[in-house]
Formats: structure tokens, sequence, C-alpha cells
């Protein structure tokens, strides 16, 4: 077979064009079934004819997934990360429509580690002689700029990770806004990441909702027990709770204790001692006759 004979390619059949070949372990793909792979994919070439197949069938199967997607929160710059947090999903792309792009869609839990790199990126400022020439300045000078790169380790079958530069632009200080704004998006993404940050966060929240439901119990412990004090007017018959009855108007008249243990009764059954002197039972409404 010549250098320029047709190519065909062994996942769709079609012909692969001049320098469309892109090759396989044992194969050919044309350069349109590569444009379907996962860009998180890196070992092509190291792959089968048939496990790219089969890549390209999970690829297919996630576009339902990516149609799921209802995402609540949204972090990062040119590259983002959209979180569905109520199916604790995730996917990340650098296309603002990214319903057309096919993201791979994972769950939270598939990431085994978060780390955030911070590279300074320093070059030399040089200066220039009488001559013209460049030289460097006494003593060095130098230029920055920081670039924060997020790598995610996933536990798929597909690809073993996920890496993304978080910067837009790179900042030039570690003193600036846009530093620290990166370094506030950089934490966000490890609180929700990190697998020792995750469990952090799950154990605070459990914690939380056990003080709340404590205190809940506490509060309702503490309100005052409904009043068991209640009295049936000798003139009309009927029951009534304050000091005069609803019905005919008549006026309390005062409890009567007696012990409901021994059955002692006070010189004055209208204000007992706070003990009974037979028994040493306490007084108390369980003791109105």
């Amino acid at each position: 077979m010549g250098l320029f004979d047709k190519k065909y390619c062994d996942i769709c059949g079609n012909k692969i064009g001049l320098l469309g070949n892109r090759k396989l372990e044992d194969g050919n793909c044309c350069k349109d079934c590569a444009a379907l792979l996962s860009p998180w994919m890196t070992d092509r070439r190291q792959s089968t004819v048939e496990e790219i197949k089969q890549h390209l069938a999970y690829r297919e199967a996630n576009k339902a997934e990516v149609a799921a997607m209802r995402p609540s929160r949204v972090l990062g710059n040119r590259t983002k990360v959209y979180l569905d947090e109520a199916r604790q999903k995730f996917f990340v792309t650098r296309y603002s429509n990214w319903q057309e792009h096919n993201p791979d869609v994972l769950d939270i839990a598939q990431v085994t580690a978060c780390k955030i790199d911070v590279d300074d990126n320093k070059q030399e400022i040089y200066d220039k002689d009488k001559d013209g020439k460049r030289i460097s300045f006494d003593p060095p000078r130098y230029e920055y700029a920081y670039e924060f790169r997020v790598t995610l380790q996933v536990n798929s079958p597909w690809f073993n990770e996920i890496e993304f530069e978080l910067t837009d632009e790179r900042p030039e200080s570690p003193y600036t806004d846009a530093y620290r704004d990166l370094e506030r998006q950089a934490e966000e993404i490890r609180r929700v990441f990190d697998p020792e940050a995750r469990k952090k966060a799950e154990l605070e929240e459990k914690l939380k909702q056990a003080l709340e439901q404590g205190l809940a119990a506490v509060m309702g412990s503490a309100q005052p027990a409904a009043s068991n004090d209640s009295w049936i007017c000798p003139e009309c018959g009927s029951s009534n709770s304050g000091n005069f009855c609803a019905n005919c108007g008549a006026k309390r008249s005062a409890p009567v204790y007696r012990c409901d243990k021994c059955g002692w009764v006070p010189e004055d059954p209208a204000h007992p001692p706070k003990f009974c002197p037979q028994c040493g039972d306490s007084f108390n409404a369980g003791d109105i006759a």
C-alpha cells in the first residue's frame, strides 16, 4: 500500500481525507469521529478500534445526561464548572452553549482528588545600554503572570482527570483584587470537589441539623404545659377554667385539697401545706378533691 493510498475510518467506514487520519492502536479514525471523543480523553493513540467504539457509545448516551442537567451553580471564568446540586452532578466546559457540545457529565462523588496549582510564570525585564543592546537590570527585575490551574482526578472508565485553567486574565501580583478573587474561586471549587472537604461539610451539616433538632426538642419541652386546673360550676354545671363561670357568672370557689396518698385533709382545705404531715407526699393539683 502506497503512502498516499486512501484510508478508511475503522469507526464509521468513510474515506479519510488528506491529513485527516487519527491513528489508533490497531486502526485508523477520521477527524469527524475523533471530534466526537471526550475532550478529556488523552490516550486515543493507545486505544483500540473496539475501545473507541465503546467510548463513542458512551458519548452518545451522555447526551441524555446533558439534557437532564439543571445547573444551580457555575464556578470559573473562561472554562467553567457547572453544578447540578440537586442531582449532585457536574461538567466542565469552555462553551457557553454547552448543550450543543455534549460535555461529559459526572457524579461529584466520582472526583477522588482536587488539586489547585498556582504558577507565577516569571519573566525577566531588560534594559538597554547606550548602544541599544539588551542588558539586565542590577539587580534583575521581573514581571509575573499568575496562573491558577485546577486538576480533578476522577474515577471514570474513559479518562482519569479533568484539568483546566481557572484564570481568564492572569493577574500580575498576589496583592490585586483579581488574584484574591481567583483564590476565592479556587477555594470554592476545593470545597465542592475535595473528598476530605466534602466529608467535613457533610459532617458540619449533620451536626447543624442535630443541633437544630435538639434545640427544637428543648424548646418544645420548655413550653408551659396545658392547664388542667378546670372546675365545674356548682350553680349550672358548666366546665370552666377562669375565676368566673362563663355560662352563669358564678364566682369560682377555692379548691379543696385532700392528700391523694393517705387521705389526710388540712384544717384549711383551701390552703394546704407543701407536704402532707402524715405521709410526706407533696401537695399539687393532683390532690384537689
